[in-house]
């Protein structure tokens, strides 16, 4: 197959999708031992994260960058995870925030208390 025919056959198939509603990322191919997409720095997660847990406890999470460093901290806090690199942690939150974001579907926060009305049932 010539060159630009492959070009023309990858942006139809990238239109499909898009039209489709489906994200690249989710194209991305996965670890057949863990589950974890391939990309960026899958491996150093790999070799850090499922010492300890199944990777199910990763890929079944969502969370933004900051998100995923307080997950980290409380592990190293409660679990005793090992303390990271400063590089590798970095890396390790950054591959987690991009490929297991927050959803863009999930609820909303909770209004904080002091914007709701007062509960006429409360006890005081």
């Amino acid at each position: 197959m010539r060159s630009l025919d492959r070009r023309l056959i990858a942006a139809l198939l990238l239109t499909a999708v898009s039209a489709a509603g489906i994200a690249q990322d989710d194209l991305l191919p996965l670890d057949p031992v863990t589950g974890l997409k391939m990309s960026g720095d899958w491996q150093l997660v790999r070799s850090n994260c499922i010492a300890c847990h199944s990777p199910k406890l990763i890929t079944q999470q969502r969370g933004s960058a900051d998100q995923w460093l307080r997950m980290i901290r409380w592990m190293q806090d409660k679990q005793n995870l090992w303390q990271f690199e400063p590089e590798v942690e970095e890396r390790i939150v950054a591959y987690l925030a991009e490929n297991y974001p927050p959803p863009t579907n999930r609820r909303r926060a909770a209004i904080p208390p002091d914007l709701m009305p007062p509960n006429p049932y409360a006890t005081n």
